[in-house]
C-alpha cells in the first residue's frame, strides 16, 4: 500500500474532504478516528484511532490531510503527523477559485465554490469552507477556520485559530486576534483582540472565547 490520502477524522467535515480530494482525482486510503469502530465513510474504511498512524507509516502512505474542525485539535494533530513523517496536503475543491497570487500552506481545505483573491495568504492547516469568500490581499493564520459563507474584504487579517461562524463577515483592513471566536452572521467593523467571543451586527466583544 503506497498510494492515497490518510484522512485523520471520521465525522462530517471529513465527508466534505473526502469528496473534495477525489474531485482533485486523489484516492483516499485510509480514515483513523477518535472513534476506532470499524466502519466505512463513504466507502473509506476506519483502521483505527490515531495510533494507528505509524502502521500506515511503515506500509508506504505518505500523504495525509486533517479532517477536524476543531482548529486546536487539526492543529495539534497535523503537528503529530508531521513529526512521524507525512506530508500535509491540500484538499482545494475543483469548483473553488484560488488565484494564482495566492499563497497557500499545507493541509489547507478550500471547499466548493470558494474563493481566494489576490495576494492574499492562507496559513498551513486553514479551512475556508464551502462559499466563502476571501478577497485580496487577506492574511489567514495557521489552523483558523472560517465558515461557510463566510466573507473577508480586502486586506483583513486573521489569527491562529482564530474562527468566524457561517455568514460572518468583516470590512477591509481589520485584525480578528488569535483563537477569537466571532459568531454566525457577526460583522466585524474593528480590530478584535486575541481570545474572545464576538457577536452581533457590529460584532461585539461578549468575553472570553470559551
Amino acid at each position: 500500500m503506497s498510494e492515497g490520502v490518510v484522512i485523520i477524522g471520521g465525522g462530517g467535515h471529513a465527508k466534505v474532504v473526502i469528496e473534495s480530494l477525489r474531485a482533485m482525482g486523489e484516492a483516499i486510503a485510509a480514515i483513523v478516528d477518535a472513534d476506532p469502530t470499524p466502519r466505512t465513510v463513504l466507502g473509506v474504511p476506519v483502521v483505527g484511532d490515531d495510533l494507528a498512524l505509524a502502521g500506515l507509516k511503515e506500509q508506504g502512505l505518505s500523504k495525509l490531510f486533517v479532517a477536524i474542525g476543531d482548529n486546536r485539535l487539526r492543529e495539534k494533530l497535523g503537528r503529530k503527523a508531521r513529526e512521524q513523517g507525512f506530508s500535509l496536503v491540500n484538499a482545494i475543491h475543483p469548483s473553488a477559485v484560488v488565484s494564482p497570487s495566492a499563497i497557500l500552506g499545507e493541509g489547507v481545505a478550500v471547499m466548493a465554490g470558494a474563493a481566494i483573491n489576490a495576494d492574499s495568504r492562507i496559513g498551513d492547516l486553514a479551512i475556508v469552507n464551502t462559499g466563502a469568500i476571501v478577497d485580496h490581499d487577506c492574511v489567514l493564520g495557521a489552523s483558523c477556520h472560517i465558515g461557510p459563507a463566510t466573507a473577508l474584504a480586502g486586506g483583513v487579517n486573521l489569527g491562529e485559530r482564530a474562527f468566524l461562524g457561517v455568514g460572518a463577515r468583516a470590512i477591509p483592513g481589520v485584525t480578528i486576534g488569535a483563537d477569537t471566536i466571532v459568531g454566525a452572521g457577526g460583522v466585524v467593523v474593528r480590530d478584535l483582540p486575541d481570545a474572545v467571543l464576538a457577536v452581533g451586527v457590529p460584532a461585539k466583544i461578549k468575553g472570553d472565547r470559551p
